[in-house]
Order: structure tokens, then sequence, then C-alpha cells
């Protein structure tokens, strides 16, 4: 026995703690390791959050513009002819059809205030008030909806001028933008992961090269190639490990201020949707990750590297 090293290539059992034999605790710095580690760490959190977030933001504008329509209603206070001795503006007329079509959830028309409002980045603080506004209208729609081509031709004859406007268009780019987003986001997190390995992979060989003639004597010794490689492998678990609950309480308050940044793209009743539920039950996997990573890239470094030995 050498060094407390049996010749049948077994550490002895009775031993409460293992020998440093291939003296890997003096070789790569473990906060050096370790902190690189948590930085790709953090970062794969904030990649795993944009996936998430975007996937979410697709299907919550795609829900919001498939369930809502606009009708814009020219001269909307312009009275039209009785209709069953009821004498009805423009705009009533048209509101009253929506909500009689079944499909129609809601029908609710913007006051005067809040046209301005939508239309004063444009054109100014005075100029709303001058210029003869449609009245506007914004239909929910429910399940199933109506056929909106039937409902556009009903309203034009309720009230000639009558637009509807849908939004096909704009669902079509949102979901293009938002599925770019949350591609980008799936590439940086493998990426990321890449980088975490090959962190890994370097600071493995730097270990092998500081102690490469211990770690010859004990393969010299009979140590197989499992052993030596599973050394070196634990103590890439457990730094990488360290790193990856490092890098991810990191990431939780940088996550919850990019959640508040987030909230105005949601519904005042829906801040929440673009925070998934499903990021918090991956968050706790990344150490796990990190430690796979970390125990599997050592193995396959040592392996390797062990063969090319004479």
């Amino acid at each position: 026995m050498c060094c407390g090293w049996r010749r049948d290539g077994r550490w002895p059992m009775a031993e409460p703690r293992r020998p440093d034999e291939l003296g890997l605790g003096q070789a790569l710095g473990e906060r050096f390791l370790s902190l690189l580690v948590a930085a790709m760490v953090l970062l794969a959190a904030l990649a795993l959050a944009g996936a998430l977030a975007a996937g979410a933001l697709s299907r919550h504008w795609q829900d919001s513009t498939q369930r809502q329509i606009t009708v814009q209603v020219p001269q909307p206070d312009a009275k039209l002819p009785p209709k069953g001795g009821v004498e009805e503006t423009r705009i009533d007329r048209v509101l009253a059809q929506l909500r009689n079509t079944e499909g129609v959830a809601r029908a609710q028309t913007l006051s005067a205030d809040a046209l301005a409002g939508l239309l004063r980045p444009w054109l100014g603080e005075a100029a709303p008030g001058s210029l003869p506004l449609p009245g506007v209208i914004q239909v929910d729609l429910g399940l199933p909806p109506p056929d909106l081509d039937a409902l556009a031709g009903v309203l034009e004859a309720a009230a000639p001028g009558t637009l509807t406007e849908r939004h096909d268009l704009w669902e079509g780019r949102l979901r293009a933008l938002a599925s770019s987003l949350e591609a980008c986001a799936w590439l940086v997190l493998l990426l990321v992961l890449a980088v975490a390995a090959s962190v890994v992979m370097v600071a493995t060989r730097a270990e092998l090269a500081a102690r490469r003639e211990q770690v010859e004597i004990v393969h010299g010794l009979g140590a197989e190639d499992g052993m030596i490689a599973g050394r070196f492998a634990q103590r890439a678990l457990r730094l990488a490990g360290l790193g990856g609950v490092l890098g991810t309480v990191a990431a939780l308050p940088v996550l919850a201020a990019l959640a508040g940044l987030a909230r105005p793209f949601a519904r005042e009743a829906e801040t929440g949707s673009l925070v998934p539920v499903a990021l918090w039950f991956l968050l706790p996997l990344l150490p796990v990750l990190a430690g796979g990573i970390g125990w599997l890239t050592a193995q396959i470094t040592v392996r390797r590297w062990l063969r090319l030995l004479p």
C-alpha cells in the first residue's frame, strides 16, 4: 500500500476520509471554477426566462388579437331614420346590433378622452379635439366567434361607412416576432451550456497538466481509468453544483426586476402571465444540470487524456 492506495485498486474502507493522492485540492482554485460556472448559470437562467416569457407573450398576443376586433363608425352622433318609431344615432344602432349578435361577448364604446389619449402621441395635445373623430367600439368575441365578414356586412347596412378592423395582420407579425425571440433565447441557452462545458473541460485539463506526475504514478500502480476519472468528475460535480446554486440565487433578483419591466406588456388582470409558473420549477434544476455537465465533461476529458498515456 502506498499513500493510502491498495494494490487491488480500491480505497481502504476503514478510512473516514479519502486521501488526496492526486493533489486535486491544490490544483485549479475552487473559487475560480465555481464563479465561472455561476456566471454561466446566471446567463442560462436569463435565457431560460426569456424563452419561456417569449412563448407566453406569443400566446398572450395571439389570444388577444383573435378575440378582439375594432369597429369604427364615422359621424357617430348623426341621427339615422327612425326604426320602429325610435330615433338612434349611428353609433347607438351599431352598438345595439353588436350586442344582439351571437358570438359577441362584449361591445364597449371608447370615450372621447380615451380616444384622444390614443391619438395624442401622434397629433399632439390640441389636435384630437379639433378633428371629426369617428366613434370607436372595442368588441370582445366569444366562443364560437361570429362570421366576421358577415358581421361587417350587417354593420355596414346598419350604419353606412362603418369599418370593421380585424387584427389578423398584426397577429401574424406579433407571433413571428415572439417566435423569433423565443428561438433566439433557446439558442442562447444552448450556447451558454456549451460554454459551461468548455469551462469545465479547460479546468479539468489544467488540473491534469498540474498533477500529471501524480496521475501517472497512480495509473502506473494499477488504478483503473474509471477510478481516476471518477475522482476528477466528483470534484467537478461539487464545484459546478456550487456554482449552479450561486448563479441561480443571483438570478432571482434580476428575474424579479425583469418581471416588473414586463408588466406593461400584459393586461392589468394578467400581469403574471409573462412570468410563467414553469420557470420557478425549472430554476432549481439549473444547479443539478450544472453539476451533471461538470461530472460528464470531467469524465470524458480525463478518460480521453488517460488513453493517450504510454
